[in-house]
């Protein structure tokens, strides 16, 4: 064995790979052994602890039995964040359904109070705080996709994210399946076909369009014979997938190929992501007193940031933004720029599109109400594209013939009542 200190002859990332060989059955014991300089019970204590929290394991001197005693403040911190942790868990009402003893150890070292996530698990058992890891259903989280804009991954959740709230938020996050970068993330208080559509904008305007994308069987996403029976596009002599909701219009408007998942297990993808950041967004508002939307977007920002350029994704065992801008730096990459012809605009595309028949008096009715067309000629079919402004309350009208633009108009949301915000 070496005779110098296990940090000074590996740095963290070479433990790191050494761990993930090993237990990947990729290297015998022995060869871990040899590389680390060890013996086994060293081996396995370092082995614990990265395997405890692969993201944050540091390879560090961890100093000698009788410096390990910690002060009676660090003590107090440790229990007063336990007691919070707990009291979070309790609430059946909050998405939180373990300790993370990485985050209490996070909070700790933003108080200046440096502890050891085994520190603060010894401290839990100690004091009653400990909880078994909950055993997660088994699904398959294997990287599929070979270059980034092969598969994006959309879905929402509805929670309480704050105990200070009573009312749910949805987030929508959208994730690239090779990378596992976030592309986008963001609370509503309503979960709408608009909302919904507003994420694609915003992912298509910023890294381009993917060539599929996978989603669950939401009436949003997806309709299906005989389910979606209320919903204003429901038909019963069309099958599943023969009527295009309005997201999926989009869709194949940018060329993008629809999938849909089987089961929740097979989102297994973005799931850990979702259960990261829902984790650590709860925790942050209780313990700030966050009791606003803008206050838990902020939190959210930042969540997305650091995991995004900091965070060491367990499955690739790459940092998200480092894997997808290496694999763009080498030309690998089937993210495609939204292209414009023939007059349309952004708003055509990301828009609600419903078809009317122009009357005799150059109008078509629609959700109840009469809409003058501009130029338009009785008995011709129009396409209505609709644009909502949550800030103003009016939806922009643009009137397509075909491939003819003939004008727009804006009415007040009251007047659309099918455009839901």
């Amino acid at each position: 064995m070496g005779t110098k200190q296990v940090h000074k002859r590996l740095t963290t990332e070479q433990a790191r790979t050494i761990f993930e060989n090993y237990l990947a059955k990729d290297i015998p014991l022995e060869q871990a052994l040899a590389l680390f300089g060890v013996k086994r019970a060293r081996f396995f204590v370092l082995l614990s602890e990265y395997r405890n929290d692969p993201s944050v394991f540091i390879l560090a001197h961890k100093g000698n039995a009788g410096n390990r005693k910690i002060s009676k403040q660090s003590e107090d911190a440790i229990l007063d964040e336990l007691a919070k942790e707990k009291k979070l868990i309790d609430d059946k009402t909050l998405p939180v359904r373990s300790c993370n003893y990485s985050a209490v150890r996070d909070i700790l070292a933003s108080k200046d109070i440096p502890v050891s996530v085994p520190t603060i698990i010894s401290r839990a058992k100690e004091n009653g705080f400990f909880l078994e890891k909950r055993v997660h259903a088994v699904h398959d989280r294997e990287v599929l996709t070979s270059m980034p804009g092969e598969l994006a991954q959309h879905d929402s959740s509805i929670h309480r994210w704050s105990p200070f709230v009573e009312k749910k938020w949805y987030l929508i996050t959208t994730i690239d399946d090779y990378s596992r970068l976030l592309l986008y993330a963001d609370f509503v208080e309503t979960e709408s076909t608009w909302a919904h559509i507003e994420a694609l904008k915003s992912v298509f305007l910023q890294y381009g369009c993917p060539m599929k994308y996978y989603a669950d069987q939401h009436a949003i996403f997806r309709y299906v014979k005989d389910r979606n029976k209320l919903r204003p596009f429901a038909t019963y002599s069309k099958f599943t997938d023969d009527v295009d909701t309005q997201w999926r219009s989009v869709l194949k408007e940018c060329g993008v190929t629809p999938i849909y998942a089987l089961s929740p297990q097979a989102k297994g993808k973005i799931e850990r992501p979702y259960r990261w950041i829902q984790d650590r967004i709860v925790r942050t508002t209780a313990k700030e007193g966050i009791d606003s939307i803008e206050g838990v977007r902020e939190i959210l920002k930042d969540l997305v940031e650091t995991y995004n350029t900091r965070w060491v994704h367990s499955t690739t065992k790459q940092v998200p933004v480092n894997r997808f801008e290496s694999a763009l730096s080498e030309g690998r990459s089937l993210f495609r720029p939204l292209l414009f012809q023939g007059g349309v605009t952004i708003d055509d595309i990301f828009s609600l599109k419903i078809d009317r028949v122009v009357d005799a008096y150059r109008r078509i009715s629609a959700y109840g109400n009469e809409i003058r067309v501009p130029n338009g000629t009785p008995k011709d079919t129009v396409t209505l594209k609709m644009i909502p402004d949550t800030v103003s309350g009016m939806v922009k009208v643009r009137f397509w013939r075909e491939s003819e633009f003939l004008g727009e108009t804006f009415e007040k949301s009251e007047k659309l009542p099918g455009v839901r915000f």
